[in-house]
């Protein structure tokens, strides 16, 4: 295939939503990120301006990876990363202690990281 041909191609992917973004997977361990959390949190009200302001909060935090609105027991399931448990904890502080409108969160930290990917089924 021609250089012309992949742009057009990709063009069309892109214009029909396909495509979102371009992005590369960096190694967080070789920037310092030495550990992993996945922290479920829990909203004292679930009203929409109170999501809404979770939400832009944590879009907001560099080392929040991933963030997902969820049912069940939690309200919010994030991926972070942290260069180390104090690095850890200020981040705790800045989003969940110092955010009356968290009730509780739960963290668990990753032993392992066994497949990063943000691979999404063809076909």
């Amino acid at each position: 295939m021609s250089v012309a041909t992949v742009q057009r191609r990709v063009r069309v992917l892109r214009e029909a939503k396909y495509i979102t973004q371009d992005a590369a997977l960096l190694s967080p361990t070789a920037l310092g990120y030495t550990m992993t959390f996945v922290i479920l949190v829990e909203l004292e009200r679930e009203r929409i301006d109170q999501i809404d302001a979770f939400r832009r909060k944590v879009r907001d935090e560099v080392q929040i990876q991933q963030c997902y609105y969820i049912t069940g027991e939690a309200d919010f399931a994030l991926i972070a990363l942290a260069k180390d448990m104090e690095d850890y904890q200020a981040l705790t502080e800045r989003l969940f202690f110092a955010d009356s409108n968290v009730k509780r969160f739960r963290t668990s930290v990753a032993m392992d990281r066994t497949k990063v990917s943000m691979d999404v089924p063809l076909g």
